[in-house]
């Protein structure tokens, strides 16, 4: 079966080249660890097909430059498992859509998914190779192809070389104990917990250690923040906040926007997600956010970078029904009430109250 396929029997496609598609809500909450095939998938070029006898060049400011493969890896290095959520910076993009027009897939809730990763450490592959004094980033590049506004190069990102060096980032060829599929990754991809999926190439085949940011277009001209007052014709990259670690976001995934319910008990379900933090409070609406009742956290990970799922069991009255939920991180960081004041060009970080309307008979 082809990866559109795949995508067509399990997920909502949102483009069919490159492949884009997000998990169907319902799926985000029927189990802690999503399913390969219900995770979301977001492809900036055609997938390419690598064997799995690939190799990986790791260069730059290295000591002992070289490369590898994934047996390789295997065999020499400890082998470890991380659960991290992977979330796009564009998750919810359709919520500020809803404000004004954004460039980009108009993402629902579903481009996010919670795996367990099997892989090394890419601290590991760094003392390995030795870190040369006077490196402050790695960069990573993909074998895919990507168009950036007519540029045209291959896929790269990068992160600083504290963040490198933590433990938790890796080298995953695994996925819930599963190999990766080719839309995900295989045979090689990297792993970054907290950090917005672009900072976690797929298909790599170049680890290059350096003084400075990546100069690929993908990390050098988009995933940036701007203020709402400045358009993409105008936009000075090197003045973009640059995307790296996610912010507070929750969202409900049952009941579905426009669902018809009978009156009277119901039980709410949903995710809430802070890089990094914990989670410390999920509240429910059922009134448009006017009055609010604490939720139930029912799962979170012992790590700190997975999601936590919920559930709020809620009584609805007769006639339309506007359900809201807004988290509240372990910094007391809570969700922004409306998305007209976080909207930008590019539609990232769409983290206002979710809203979903349901009409009760």
């Amino acid at each position: 079966m082809t990866a559109l396929a795949r995508a067509e029997q399990n997920l909502i496609v949102r483009c069919p080249d490159p492949l884009n598609a997000e998990s169907r809500p319902e799926r985000l909450v029927a189990s802690f660890l999503t399913p390969q095939e219900h995770f979301y998938i977001r492809s900036h070029g055609p997938t390419p097909q690598l064997s799995e006898d690939h190799r990986i060049v790791i260069d730059g400011m290295v000591d002992r430059p070289g490369s590898f493969s994934v047996a390789e890896l295997q065999a020499e290095l400890p082998v470890r498992t991380v659960v991290a959520t992977m979330q796009c910076a564009g998750n919810r993009r359709a919520h500020l859509q809803d404000v004004a027009k954004t460039s980009g897939d108009p993402w629902d809730l579903g481009a996010i998914g919670n795996a367990e990763w099997t892989g090394v450490s890419l601290a590991d592959v760094l003392a390995a190779a030795g870190v040369s004094k006077g490196a402050t980033f790695v960069a990573t590049t993909g074998a895919d192809e990507v168009d950036v506004d007519g540029e045209k190069a291959q896929f790269g990102a990068s992160i600083s070389l504290v963040k490198a060096t933590s433990p938790d980032v890796l080298l995953a060829w695994a996925m819930n104990g599963e190999p990766l599929l080719p839309e995900h990754g295989a045979p090689l991809r990297l792993v970054v917990p907290g950090y917005a999926g672009v900072r976690s190439p797929k298909w790599l085949t170049r680890i290059e250690v350096r003084d400075r940011p990546s100069d690929a277009p993908i990390q050098a001209k988009d995933y940036k923040l701007f203020p709402a007052d400045v358009a993409k014709d105008d936009a000075d990259w090197n003045e973009g906040m640059t995307i790296e670690e996610m912010p507070v976001n929750a969202a409900i995934c049952q009941p579905a926007d426009g669902a018809r319910l009978d009156a009277g008990r119901c039980v709410v379900k949903g995710y809430a997600i802070a890089a990094g933090r914990t989670i410390s409070r999920v509240e429910i609406s059922t009134n448009g956010g006017i009055d609010w009742t604490q939720a139930d956290i029912d799962a979170s990970s012992e790590t700190p970078w997975s999601w936590s799922q919920w559930h709020a069991v809620v009584d609805l009255a007769p006639g339309p029904n506007v359900l809201v939920v807004r988290a509240v991180d372990g910094t007391g960081q809570m969700q922004p009430e409306r998305p007209d004041t976080i909207w930008n060009f590019a539609g990232y970080l769409s983290t206002a109250w979710h809203r979903v309307v349901v009409a009760v008979v």
